[in-house]
């Protein structure tokens, strides 16, 4: 019994089952709208019955630790000024040497994925080819029984034929 061919009777109206099914999701759409209202406003409600507090302290606190911070960079610049600097150029130059053989190798890295991906997608290829043989060889296992059964009928049928020829033999 199949959806189309459901049919209920309320009240000596006849209703199919498509007509039910459609009026069944209307009326649980309809449910899950009111319910999500119902639950914004809700919400809406706890947000309107919060109190916000003064926030002038905290303005106030980000204003001395602004202060404190600019201080403390004035600091590090002064530091970093006094420090030789010469000997950061050859610390830079080391690193920038570094950079690029990290560099090279990153695209000889890049080139060996590249070539992976061209090999999982021969696997894959011959996975599909794999699995087509074996369908085809599955084929012809069933095509070999078939034959062998319509063999053994066809020697049936002569051995049938024999005796009615000769029924004393």
């Amino acid at each position: 019994m199949s959806l189309a061919e459901t049919e209920l009777t309320i009240g000596g109206t006849s209703f199919k089952g498509v007509y039910i099914a459609i009026l069944l999701s209307l009326a649980t759409t309809l449910g899950g709208g009111v319910w999500t209202a119902s639950s914004l406003y809700g919400r809406l409600e706890s947000v309107e019955s919060r109190q916000i507090h003064d926030i002038a302290p905290i303005q106030e606190q980000l204003v001395a630790d602004k202060q404190e911070l600019l201080s403390a960079i004035k600091l590090i610049q002064a530091e970093l000024e006094a420090n030789d600097v010469s000997q950061l150029q050859g610390k830079l130059s080391a690193l920038g040497v570094n950079l690029a053989t990290i560099a090279e190798q990153q695209t000889k890295l890049l080139l060996i994925d590249d070539n992976v991906e061209d090999l999982e997608k021969a696997i894959e290829a011959m996975k599909g080819t794999v699995t087509k043989a074996e369908l085809i060889t599955q084929s012809v296992s069933n095509t070999d029984a078939k034959l062998k059964a319509i063999q053994n009928e066809i020697n049936q049928l002569w051995d049938g034929m024999d005796y009615l020829s000769n029924p004393l033999k």
